[in-house]
């Protein structure tokens, strides 16, 4: 068989229902194979939205989602959703067409060094050189980006590669000497976190995705109440932990829950779980945690004291590790600590319900609500902006993987594509694309796929005409001198929805958010909901550059 039909035949064999992709002239032989297979190609607007596609089918579906390409800007399309992946440790397999092998170098017609290009943020890329080299690299990438700490891996196919004669086998047990992820953590650091873990008075836990990655909620929930710790997340750890248990103090940072914020920076203990200790958590970096002694667990080495430099550091997978510490840690029991946590929670009350029985409408009533009426089939995806910070703190996910986001890199643009694959890995879920007017422009061609496929999404768009965050960011840091953040060319959304076949709603004050949700999670149609809110919403908490966590601007006129 050809290359092209033995890739496809790979992919078969690799569990791959769904592929995310767009054609072009070096990938025709691998769409006519696709046009053989049980693999359903979905056809996206862009590549980039193949890419964040394959993304979010990941997440849900627990498997490397695959995203195709042809070569040149079709390549170079996907860089932004491959980097996206990257640093959210997402699996992915992309997999690009190249120039024939006789003319790479030349500046072909659509050649780029593609696998130059993505060294960075993939990790591992493969250029095939030889046909019969397919089946291995196939069974490696997928190996590689699914194991470990998960991420993106990059097949680059030159066509005449593509176009020759495989004969090949599939191997069966991949085993690459130089990448051998460290599962289990070292029995000593296991015994001296314990150690410092038992003698804590003031603990607290911080997970990130890691917790999710590793399939570790159960036994976090289980590590938590046998340290009586309150636990905080990150962005991406929001659904790893119950948010109705009594230890849930919600996310961290600099948009974090003033709980959270304050137990960090008053805790003895900090034991951080999969977390990157990255500076959206961190903000100044030497006053986080300065009171604790550090624990850090995850399965990337290179994590481990790269920004916080761990008393303890711990190598490994998050589920191995935490069943190896329940065996040794004691039954703890810290009322008074828990108490002060308790106390500090009365702090959000103006953050977060601040003005809401009025008629105004806000980012934040609205998602209050989504999170009240959210039933256990709901997923929210979001794009990047304030809507994106205000659902973090707001939208109460009720497992795991009910909360999709662009954490790392922070792209606009993230969250319509996400929706897209995340409806596909789980039809039976209700999926919320959670958007701004800014992110939503970035990405909207989308609308034509998820018709395409009848996926019944629901987009909740906060429209205020502004770019949003960067508006915030200039009112906090250039003095109110607003730039290049109106948005007086937007389009009529409602009319631009109905276009592509939607339901439509518009809201424009408090009394309508409860119908209108209940209506459009019931619907079973692709639904728009352009909710008309003010450009001076600010998100709040915010703590701004330079300062500790625990120094939050909490609400307007603060300081």
């Amino acid at each position: 068989m050809k290359g092209s039909e033995a890739l496809i035949k790979c992919l078969e064999y690799e569990g791959v229902k769904t592929v995310f992709g767009y054609p072009g002239g070096t990938v025709l032989g691998l769409y006519e194979a696709l046009r053989h297979s049980s693999i359903h190609n979905v056809l996206t607007r862009t590549e980039q939205g193949a890419a964040h596609a394959a993304s979010g089918y990941a997440r849900i579906a627990g498997m490397p989602g695959v995203c195709i390409a042809t070569s040149g800007p079709g390549a170079t399309n996907l860089v932004t959703g491959i980097a996206t992946a990257f640093m959210d440790s997402i699996p992915m397999v992309a997999i690009t067409g190249q120039v024939p092998k006789s003319i790479v170098g030349t500046d072909a017609f659509q050649e780029v060094d593609i696998t130059g290009i993505t060294k960075p943020i993939t990790k591992h890329n493969y250029l095939v050189t030889e046909a019969n080299q397919i089946p291995q690299i196939v069974r490696e990438a997928f190996h590689i980006a699914s194991t470990g700490r998960p991420g993106p891996v990059l097949i680059d196919l030159p066509k005449d590669v593509a176009d020759s004669e495989c004969t090949a086998k599939i191997p069966g047990q991949i085993d690459l000497p130089g990448y051998k992820p460290t599962i289990k953590g070292h029995p000593s650091q296991i015994k001296l976190a314990c150690k410092i873990l038992n003698q804590s008075k003031k603990p607290v836990i911080y997970v990130g995705g890691g917790i999710v990655h590793s399939g570790a909620e159960a036994l976090l929930l289980e590590l938590s109440e046998r340290l009586d710790a309150p636990v905080a997340v990150t962005l991406m750890g929001k659904g790893a932990f119950p948010y109705k248990n009594n230890l849930y103090m919600g996310m961290v940072g600099i948009h974090g829950c003033p709980a959270a914020n304050i137990a960090v920076c008053n805790c003895d203990v900090l034991l951080a779980i999969g977390a990157r200790f990255d500076d959206r958590v961190t903000s100044n970096m030497p006053d986080f945690a300065s009171n604790a002694q550090i624990i850090h667990i995850d399965v990337d080495p290179a994590e481990i004291g790269k920004n916080i430099i761990p008393k303890v550091p711990i190598v490994g997978d998050a589920a191995s590790i935490i069943k190896d510490m329940l065996k040794c840690l004691n039954q703890a029991s810290h009322p008074e600590w828990l108490a002060q946590v308790e106390a500090w929670r009365p702090t959000e009350q103006g953050v977060y319900y601040e003005g809401k029985d009025d008629e105004a409408l806000t980012m934040r009533k609205v998602l209050h609500q989504l999170s009240e009426m959210t039933r256990d089939n709901v997923i929210v995806t979001t794009d990047v902006g304030q809507h994106q910070m205000v659902a973090a703190q707001f939208y109460k996910a009720r497992r795991a993987k009910g909360f999709i986001s662009s954490g790392g890199l922070g792209t606009m643009g993230y969250g319509l594509p996400a929706a897209v694959g995340a409806q596909l890995a789980s039809p039976e879920s209700i999926v919320f694309c959670v958007t701004g007017d800014g992110s939503f422009q970035m990405t909207f061609n989308e609308l034509a796929t998820a018709s395409a496929e009848n996926l019944p999404i629901k987009v909740l768009l906060f429209n205020n005409n502004n770019l949003g965050m960067v508006r915030q960011l200039q009112k906090f840091y250039m003095k109110e001198n607003y730039y290049s953040v109106d948005m007086p060319g937007n389009p009529d959304f409602i009319k631009l929805a109905q276009a592509y076949g939607m339901e439509t709603y518009t809201m424009e004050h408090t009394g309508q958010i409860q119908e209108i949700l209940a209506e459009a999670m019931d619907n079973n149609k692709a639904t728009l909901i352009e909710c008309k809110v003010s450009c001076e919403e600010m998100v709040y908490p915010v703590v701004l550059c330079g300062r500790s966590i625990d120094e939050m601007i909490l609400f307007k006129g603060d300081k």
